[in-house]
């Protein structure tokens, strides 16, 4: 049995499948003051009556890390960047933005060392400003991490957390690696609170098996790799989305896919039945990083949005205040309107009546014809976002988990729908997007199907150094004897196998996929001494099996 849980912005929600049968569900609001104590109920309505020593493995999804960058809810990094001559970063400068000098080259050679001067001064800055975390960015630091290193070295532990560029990504781009590298340092004491409060509740409930989360690739990670690095995750919550719709739907078509929570919406594009992905890494936020990701776009649009009028004119989100009025909570949403409506039986029906009445009165509405107009005015936005998100994705080249579509112009044929309200929308959107518009049976659940599942991927990074005839596999401790005229084809069959070891299983070409490469000539002098190579490698995420046309247990 497998436990797939999805914490999202409103609602914790969790499945048990096995042998291809969903076994039991539970979904439940969630509250982030009482995280600990909404887990652990939702563990005990999922557990009754079924022993904890069945669980074999727990996968998670959330949108926690998500919302919050979308939201702009993280937390203040003091960034320190070394970047040299010829790059301009001034799109990156703020208040708590130091800039040291000296340089490392395209050789991994450093040319001049950093001034211990200016790294005191940054320190005192960021303690003036009660900077916690920390993000350090040296241009060439994937081919020499030595300054980054000895920079988190001279902090000497005086911050929370430290996040070194090098070891979020290994490819070049230096503007997309800093930006990772910011982000990391920005969501990690929120993923620490996140990673001790699920593990305190498993352990509470005596399950022991092993705890993955969603990568934004669609693979899973295991909990205590993500907490050293939770960029990786920050993505997390979609990434499930996109594996529910590939379970529960037979997608062979071009398709728009919507998961539209309390919080967020999230927008999927398919192309002929196959997911798009971000080739040069993703873009969360308006900020573009090197996290390798399956194409999504995450708008402030939910269930839960605040409704209100400004300038006469009605408006939806971006910030959601809490619960629905009609549910005790302190503003109108589109919730609201459903209730009122009697399209939804839940909450005080009266509660909705006097929030969408006050809206109403300055529209110069009925109640009803204002809850109609919220219906309507919230599918048009959406339909406004997936229109930009369509435009954009023709505008660039459409890569695929497969392969790039030359020439590929996309034109949606039908609109796949999950979340909560869902089955609500499924006719207003049907009506303004003019498209056939579906959601499956278990389109309230879709996130923690998606994460029950999905595939673990397991990672390689192989580095050669033919100048010292050395190749290393951190992963498996393995150091192994090359030759001078070693290559990257060669690199990339080693860590073919190094994966095949470390799973013990034998994989096909089709089930690894390289993830970052690099090799690029030693100098000493005017004399070439070898080539350094590098190649991560992993199992390629996808599904254990899917649920399409599947019957509940």
């Amino acid at each position: 049995m497998i436990i797939g849980l999805d914490v999202g912005g409103t609602h914790i929600d969790a499945v048990i499948v096995s042998r291809k049968k969903i076994i039991k569900t539970v979904k439940k609001p969630v509250s982030f003051k009482a995280l600990e104590e909404t887990i652990l109920h939702v563990l005990d309505l999922l557990l009754e009556n079924i022993d904890p020593l069945n669980i074999k493995q727990i996968n998670l999804s959330t949108t926690i890390i998500t919302n919050a960058i979308v939201l702009n809810q993280v937390n203040e990094v003091g960034l320190i960047l070394q970047s040299g001559p010829g790059v301009n970063l001034s799109q990156f400068k703020t208040k708590n933005t130091v800039f040291l000098s000296g340089a490392t080259d395209h050789r991994g050679i450093v040319v001049r060392d950093y001034d211990y001067a200016e790294l005191e001064q940054a320190i005192e800055l960021f303690k003036r400003n009660n900077i916690k975390d920390i993000a350090v960015a040296t241009k060439f630091a994937i081919r020499n991490p030595e300054t980054e290193q000895a920079i988190k070295s001279d902090l000497k532990n005086t911050f929370r957390h430290v996040t070194l560029s090098h070891t979020v990504s290994g490819l070049l781009n230096y503007p997309r690696r800093l930006t990772t590298a910011k982000l990391n340092a920005s969501v990690h004491s929120q993923f620490s609170d996140f990673y001790a409060r699920i593990v305190r509740s498993l352990k509470e409930k005596n399950v022991n098996a092993p705890i993955y989360i969603l990568k934004a690739d669609g693979g899973l990670l295991s909990l205590e790799a993500a907490r050293k690095h939770p960029v990786q995750t920050i993505l997390s919550g979609p990434a499930a989305s996109l594996n529910g719709f590939l379970a529960l739907f037979d997608l062979r078509q071009d398709a728009v896919s919507l998961d539209i929570g309390g919080t967020t919406t999230d927008i999927f594009i398919v192309a002929d039945g196959d997911s798009l992905f971000e080739p040069l890494g993703a873009t969360i936020n308006g900020q573009k990083t090197l996290i390798r990701a399956l194409y999504s776009k995450s708008i402030a649009l939910g269930g839960d949005s605040q409704i209100k009028v400004s300038n006469g004119t009605l408006t939806i989100g971006p910030l959601r205040q809490g619960e629905p009025y009609a549910l005790g909570g302190p503003v109108l949403t589109l919730t609201d309107a459903f209730i009122y409506l009697n399209r939804l039986q839940v909450g005080d029906k009266v509660r909705a009546k006097e929030a969408i009445g006050k809206v109403a009165q300055e529209l110069r509405l009925t109640t009803k014809e204002t809850a109609l107009k919220i219906i309507e005015e919230f599918t048009l936005r959406l339909k406004q976002e997936v229109d930009l998100v369509v435009a954009e994705v023709n505008n660039k080249p459409v890569y695929t988990i497969k392969e790039l579509l030359a020439d590929k112009m996309i034109r949606p044929e039908t609109i796949n729908i999950i979340g909560g309200p869902a089955k609500l929308l499924e006719r207003s959107i049907q009506q303004h997007f003019k498209l056939v518009t579906v959601y499956p049976k278990h389109f309230a659940l879709a996130n923690a199907i998606g994460a029950a599942l999905s595939k673990v991927t397991a990672v390689v990074n192989v580095h050669a150094d033919t100048s010292k005839g050395r190749l290393t596999v951190a992963e498996l401790s393995l150091t192994d004897i090359i030759s001078r005229d070693f290559t990257l084809s060669a690199a990339k069959r080693y860590a073919h196998t190094a994966l095949e070891t470390l799973t013990k299983s034998k994989l096909s070409s089709e089930d690894v996929e390289i993830v970052e490469e690099s090799a690029f000539n030693m100098i000493d002098g005017f004399y070439t001494k070898g080539k350094n190579i590098r190649v991560k490698a992993q199992v390629k995420p996808g599904l254990i099996y899917k649920l399409v046309g599947e019957k509940d247990a």
